[in-house]
């Protein structure tokens, strides 16, 4: 049976992280020359501007009914508008703004998984359970995005390293990305994700 307050907890974390994930986006891309973001109002805490119906809400739900309650789950946010061309670094721009959002979810792991390694909180207590379901979440996000399948963020990186006799494999790609992900998710094949965020998790929490 689901725990209610788990799960209000998991979709509220899973909210706040992918939010953060996409400020990231847009706070780095706006020093980098593009207002984009900022004119769309996508920099700012307020979910409403960030909820994606299926990223934020059906996805992360089908995930909770999926495993019981016992998680992971995952997803995201809307993209953060934003116009490459706009930005002062014309090279590595775009693979900037992609590589920050999975490294706002490492930090947020990291920071939470360390106060459990160094403040020795008892397992048991619920305060406790509560920060490791932050760690977990915030580190299974980060690897998530890293996949190089669109519309996560990993797609982006890998695309910044192709040369441009790749640009009708990229544009097919963008066309047919989601596809895959979503085959990806529901066939088991992010298993790989799970095991390195286990390793993950006990390397900075200790537990």
């Amino acid at each position: 049976m689901i725990d209610l307050t788990i799960t209000i907890f998991s979709l509220a974390v899973l909210l706040v992280s992918v939010i953060v994930h996409e400020i990231a986006h847009g706070a780095i891309a706006l020093s980098l020359g593009d207002q984009t973001a900022k004119y769309a109002g996508r920099l700012t805490l307020n979910p409403i501007k960030h909820i994606d119906l299926f990223g934020s809400i059906v996805l992360p739900l089908l995930m909770l009914l999926m495993t019981a309650g016992q998680g992971p789950i995952f997803g995201w946010a809307k993209p953060v508008p934003i116009n490459p061309y706009n930005f002062k670094d014309q090279k590595w721009g775009s693979l900037k703004v992609a590589i920050v959002g999975p490294l706002s979810n490492f930090a947020i792991a990291l920071f939470f998984g360390l106060a459990i390694r160094f403040l020795q909180l008892p397992l048991e207590l619920p305060f406790t359970q509560l920060l490791i379901i932050i760690v977990f979440s915030n580190f299974f996000l980060a690897l998530f995005n890293l996949i190089p399948v669109p519309p996560l963020d990993g797609h982006w990186i890998l695309f910044s390293f192709l040369p441009q006799s790749f640009e009708q494999a990229k544009v097919f790609f963008s066309q047919y990305g989601m596809f895959l992900l979503v085959f990806l998710i529901f066939s088991g094949g992010l298993q790989w994700v799970n095991m390195l965020v286990i390793q993950l998790f006990g390397l900075v929490t200790g537990i």
